[in-house]
């Protein structure tokens, strides 16, 4: 091994802690919505990662996508910009020498506290004005760490920050939260996880993952990989959170254009997972001026009738919370 880093180093390539045997040798750029050049976010065996095309459908899978809704479109929530924001959810890519600052929570009780290595500048979920969600996610290249805020607010030029909760992951291992902890997001799973890139989508041609996407209603529940429910319903006919969707294997994805395509190809593959309450079947996505949104658009041609839920086994209620 010791020769190995000492020949990349001769040939000047970059050696970074948590690299992978599966992992390319070009370390992920810096910046904001950068490059990762391949490099996968957890371990190829983490839920996120599982092929999940030869699973079996769930017993309640009519019913549960009934309640989402069979007639509804698939709804890319991400793109080049709207209302004069990025489009979708912002990420930014920092290397082990940016400095962290202290972050304050709402909800400090199911929050990681830090302190997180947030640029003062850096990107919130529709703009510095936004009255949204406002997730700020940061990625450490280095030591490969991914740090989460919701409804992130910079104080004093970004010399600290206060969010509603934060959350911190080892991208190298399978990090799940305590049970019943939520995290950025509702589910209480890493947001980063689940966003449709440009850099897979349309550099690389492959998403190797699961898309994170909302519903309006969704059950007092949950499945792995989540760990935290957002309803008051007890209703089996709505999803819980973490429940896993798939294209179904015999759509023809052919009369779609290229970068839609390669979306509906990760989805019979790897499928997308209930990560929050929004619009109905909204996947999300990280916003680049690069997309071309017309492509993305076309996605809407799939319905809800076009999906089915992967077996998901006993969920965790109030009941048989541990």
């Amino acid at each position: 091994m010791k020769s190995l880093f000492a020949l990349a180093a001769v040939l000047g390539f970059g050696v970074l802690i948590g690299f992978g045997e599966d992992q390319g040798a070009t370390p992920p750029e810096l910046g904001v919505n950068a490059s990762l050049h391949g490099r996968r976010v957890f371990p190829v065996d983490d839920l996120w990662n599982k092929d999940v095309s030869k699973e079996a459908v769930d017993p309640n899978s009519d019913a549960l996508i009934a309640s989402i809704g069979r007639n509804k479109a698939l709804h890319p929530d991400f793109g080049t910009t709207y209302q004069g924001a990025p489009s979708g959810i912002p990420y930014v890519v920092v290397d082990g020498k940016q400095g962290k600052v202290p972050v304050s929570f709402e909800y400090a009780d199911e929050s990681d506290k830090g302190p997180y290595p947030i640029p003062a500048d850096a990107p919130i979920e529709g703009g510095a004005a936004a009255k949204g969600d406002r997730h700020v996610l940061v990625i450490d290249r280095d030591n490969w760490v991914l740090y989460e805020l919701f409804s992130a607010t910079p104080v004093d030029g970004g010399k600290s920050w206060k969010a509603g909760s934060g959350a911190i992951f080892d991208l190298a291992k399978n990090t799940v939260r305590p049970a019943g902890w939520t995290s950025a997001d509702a589910a209480g799973l890493p947001v980063f996880a689940g966003l449709a890139r440009y850099d897979e989508v349309v550099e690389r041609k492959e998403i190797t993952h699961a898309l994170r996407f909302t519903v309006v209603k969704s059950r007092r529940a949950y499945v792995a990989p989540a760990r935290h429910w957002a309803s008051r319903s007890d209703d089996v006919k709505l999803p819980p959170m973490g429940m896993r969707v798939r294209l179904k294997a015999g759509y023809d994805a052919s009369r779609f254009p290229a970068s839609a395509q390669v979306i509906l190809t990760g989805l019979k593959r790897y499928g997308m997972i209930v990560a929050d309450n929004g619009g109905d079947w909204f996947v999300s996505g990280a916003p680049d001026p690069r997309w071309n949104d017309g492509e993305l658009q076309t996605l809407k041609r799939v319905k809800g009738s076009d999906f089915e839920v992967v077996e998901m086994g006993e969920a965790t209620t109030p009941r048989n919370k541990k």
